[in-house]
């Protein structure tokens, strides 16, 4: 499974590249911090929303700690996407930037 790190991440955002990111947390998790343009999908709810998620393109998944965003990415590649990256250490790592 491909990974970024949320510096690396944070770079290229600052950078001005648009980049399809989604956040599997629940909504109350959300509630108290999202990366700007990010889309919350709740783990959940991926699989009635894979019309939600881009195939065109790179996208990354984001969660608290890396865990969820991991589970998330091998079910989407189960389901035939591709060109998908864990956020590695979540918004943990993310908030301490």
């Amino acid at each position: 499974m491909e990974t970024i790190t949320p510096a690396a991440l944070k770079e290229r955002l600052a950078s001005g590249e648009k980049l399809h990111i989604i956040d599997v947390r629940e909504p109350e998790e959300t509630a108290l911090g999202i990366i700007d343009g990010a889309v919350n999908i709740p783990l959940m709810t991926i699989p009635e929303r894979l019309a939600d998620v881009s195939q065109e393109g790179e996208t990354i998944i984001v969660c608290r700690s890396g865990a969820r965003s991991g589970r998330a990415i091998e079910y989407l590649q189960a389901q035939g996407y591709t060109n998908l990256k864990n956020m590695s250490g979540g918004m943990l790592e993310w908030e301490q930037l």
